[in-house]
């Protein structure tokens, strides 16, 4: 069975790995002992992660949320699984269309995979649709916000919607005929339609309508008004509703304005998704800017095949084939659904500002140095951040901390007459970034501007298209990432001249430089001006914005060089200190684990009898349970209201603990396709934090975790005993809110922290 190689060549030494001083047999012998993956023992990553999603819809089925909160999680159900087929369906698909029989490492070829993905997502869909359609709506209503079908409102709320249509709807409607003359019109991806059956003198027509996605897709139902007198009930500013109906239904009962003259049987809406996977073609010689390439190769993703049509099942047989044939979908791309479609825009009901069907707000709280209560983000003023940095590493846990530490330590920079250098790493920007505005400012004659912009971070393409374009118009030194890579790692140097001569400030961070998502993502970055991970730094840099060669770090483990290397070689020597000792214990929290060869290491490090704590949010591929192999492992995943997102990797190393946080999980695109970086935490107090406080909670969660069963279930975690349960993200809303210093502690988890 066909495996990624590990490189058994490379000698180690104490230069370049802190863990071994030479490379010997014992690592030879451990690599010879690892497990071959058979396929019971490697999950079938397609399945694993339609297994994520069903947590993700359990947590809108959570009858003691609030409705909001369940609406939700409906929603990221949705728009999670559009994403799984645009891009992992549409690679499987493709195999299908190409032929290729060959079976993957849990025994199933593409055929088989594509049949159980259909399965699974077909049950999914159900039970999602039977979820709003029997509990959330009506729930939804009893609270006072309804959401009704068309057909279901009163006359006066109906004549209503007729003048909103007029006015807001009807102008941007284009009504698409389909005859000899007419061919079927190209259907976008992600789009929302209504094919509509007419009768002609010879038999049915069709044609199809797009529903526009600039509209809201929850119509607000107009309150009486005095007459003559109206408003935008689509425009942002429009007053706060609470009664709303679907925006297609309108369409489909105002059709004859569409199609005056013409004689209209039904309309039924459809669904489509198309294969979204799009590479640049980095080795056209004809093109030597990334960036026109990006723009060129986004050009064609509406075109990719269809992948997934979902359509209402009262949609006749007849049409069904007829449509089907038209988007040139196969029977496996066809879902049948009995409600309403496209849930994704459940989201929609975030703005009806109901906090009593919501979660309480959440305040994050100040960014603080780990030695001594002084803000770095402006919160309770303090020494200047570089002052504190010279003294202490300063760990950021976003959300529960200010993401505007981060961007006030950039600030900081940016402002400061002495930095003569800025550079960072981009990857997902968002919107309104408040860091392009200190990147641009930073720029002038005495400091340089470097910043590594990924324009092929899937879906950002466009944004990160035009946030390089706005640096480089500002004199910004942009870089657009490596041609057959992507740059995933999260890095920011500054450079300073300070009395005693030039000193570097690192940023390296889990997470991306967000400033939105960081309020819902859970990450962690570091502040240091340690000198083994600025010299790191530095090297990173000069390789991704020069010619250097990717290839000597001092503390860093970077990918796509050495990372699966040195950690398979932790692996190992946790393993040697298990079989010496008895001690040995590994946790990693990563989002996925996929990667085989560091499957097969754990496998090796648990018959062994090493103790083994996986925290996986979303794929896991490791099987764990099965004897003689990972009877030692335990498996589970928290899905909670923060996105869990950090990497974490730490080694117990018989109470001198070694750890590392960074960018990558445990997947192949991250070791062998994308530059990452994973960098050590050295401080003891700030690894007694995220090992005392941070994992154990998550150990110990009884409320938002799952466990991994050896038959592939997920069970929910329950408290034991009389222990009371335990919600691990709402305890460290907590923790922060009430200390804010990160530093020493007792061995209890809730034990006060001492500074």
């Amino acid at each position: 069975m066909s495996s990624v190689p590990v490189n058994t060549d490379r000698v180690s030494t104490s230069a370049d790995n802190p863990w071994a001083a030479t490379r010997d047999s014992s690592l030879d012998a451990f690599l010879r002992s690892r497990p071959e993956l058979t396929p019971d023992r490697y999950i079938n990553r397609e399945l694993s992660w339609l297994e994520f999603n069903r947590r993700v819809l359990e947590e809108a089925q959570e009858r003691d949320a609030p409705l909001l909160v369940r609406a939700r999680f409906a929603a990221i159900f949705a728009s999670n699984l559009d994403e799984f087929f645009m891009i992992r369906v549409a690679g499987v698909r493709r195999k299908v269309l190409a032929g290729i029989g060959d079976a993957g490492p849990d025994g199933r070829t593409p055929v088989q995979q594509l049949d159980l993905i259909h399965r699974v997502t077909q049950e999914l869909l159900a039970a999602q649709a039977e979820l709003v359609r029997e509990e959330l709506l009506p729930q939804l209503a009893t609270a006072g916000v309804r959401i009704e079908r068309y057909d279901d409102l009163d006359r006066d709320a109906q004549l209503a919607l007729e003048r909103v249509f007029e006015r807001e709807i009807y102008p941007v409607l284009t009504p698409q005929a389909v005859d000899r003359g007419r061919r079927f019109p190209h259907v976008s991806n992600d789009s929302l339609n209504l094919i509509v059956v007419l009768r002609g003198e010879d038999g049915s027509r069709f044609a199809r309508v797009k529903v526009p996605a600039l509209l809201p897709r929850l119509v607000p139902v107009p309150a009486s008004r005095p007459e003559g007198e109206s408003g935008n009930v689509l425009a942002d500013d429009a007053e706060v509703a609470t009664r709303f109906t679907w925006i297609e239904d309108i369409i489909s009962a105002n059709l004859q304005r569409l199609f005056p003259g013409s004689d209209i049987v039904a309309s039924y809406p459809f669904h489509l998704l198309r294969d979204s996977d799009v590479e640049p073609d980095e080795d056209d010689d004809d093109h030597s800017d990334l960036m026109e390439i990006m723009r060129e190769t986004l050009l064609q993703r509406p075109f990719g095949n269809t992948v997934r049509m979902d359509i209402d099942r009262t949609m006749p047989q007849e049409v069904r084939d007829w449509l089907m044939d038209q988007v040139h979908a196969a029977p496996e791309d066809l879902y049948i659904i009995d409600g309403i479609l496209q849930m994704e825009d459940l989201f929609e009901l975030q703005k009806v500002g109901r906090a009593d069907l919501d979660e309480a707000p959440f305040t994050p709280a100040p960014a603080v140095t780990s030695a001594r209560p002084a803000a770095i983000d402006g919160h309770t003023g303090g020494d200047d951040i570089f002052s504190l940095l010279r003294e202490n590493d300063v760990l950021l846990h976003h959300p529960y901390q200010s993401f505007s530490g981060v961007v006030d330590f950039v600030r900081a920079a940016s402002l400061d007459p002495h930095v003569v250098a800025i550079k960072q790493t981009l990857y997902r920007l968002g919107k309104d970034s408040p860091l392009i505005p200190a990147l641009i400012t930073a720029r002038d004659e005495d400091t340089q501007v470097a910043v590594l912009v990924e324009l092929k971070a899937r879906f950002d393409e466009e944004n990160n298209i035009s946030w390089a374009q706005t640096l480089e118009d500002a004199g910004v030194h942009v870089a657009y990432g490596l041609s057959g890579l992507k740059t995933h790692c999260k890095v920011t140097l500054v450079v300073r001249r300070e009395p005693d001569g030039l000193r570097r400030y690192v940023h390296v961070s889990t997470g991306n430089y967000n400033a939105n998502t960081a309020r819902i993502y859970e990450d962690i970055g570091m502040l240091t001006s340690r000198d083994d991970v600025a010299r790191d730094a530095t090297e990173l840099f000069n390789y991704l914005t020069g010619f250097a060669s990717l290839e000597s770090y001092e503390s860093m483990w970077v990918a796509p060089r050495d990372m699966r290397n040195r950690l398979i070689e932790a692996i190992h020597q946790e393993t040697e200190r298990h079989r010496h000792h008895g001690d040995g214990h590994l946790i990693f929290k990563m989002n996925s684990l996929v990667d085989r060869e560091v499957i097969r290491s754990l496998y090796a490090a648990s018959r062994e009898g090493v103790r083994i704590d996986l925290i996986i949010r979303g794929i896991c591929c490791l099987r764990p349970g099965i004897e003689g192999i990972s009877e030692t492992i335990r498996v589970r995943s928290i899905v909670g209201r923060f996105l869990e997102h950090s990497r974490i990797y730490f080694f117990s190393n018989g109470g001198q603990p070694r750890l590392y946080l960074g960018s990558a999980d445990a997947m192949e695109r991250n070791l062998d396709r994308r530059v990452e970086v994973l960098f050590p935490v050295e401080s003891p107090e700030l690894q007694h934090h995220i090992r005392n406080v941070v994992l154990d909670a998550y150990l110990r969660d009884s409320v938002n975790a799952r466990e991994l069963r050896a038959d592939d279930r997920w069970v929910p975690v329950e408290a034991v005993g009389d222990e009371a349960a335990f919600d691990a993200q709402a305890w460290l809303m907590r923790w922060y809110r009430d200390r804010h210093v990160v530093g020493p502690r007792q061995n209890a988890v809730d034990a006060p922290v001492s500074v």
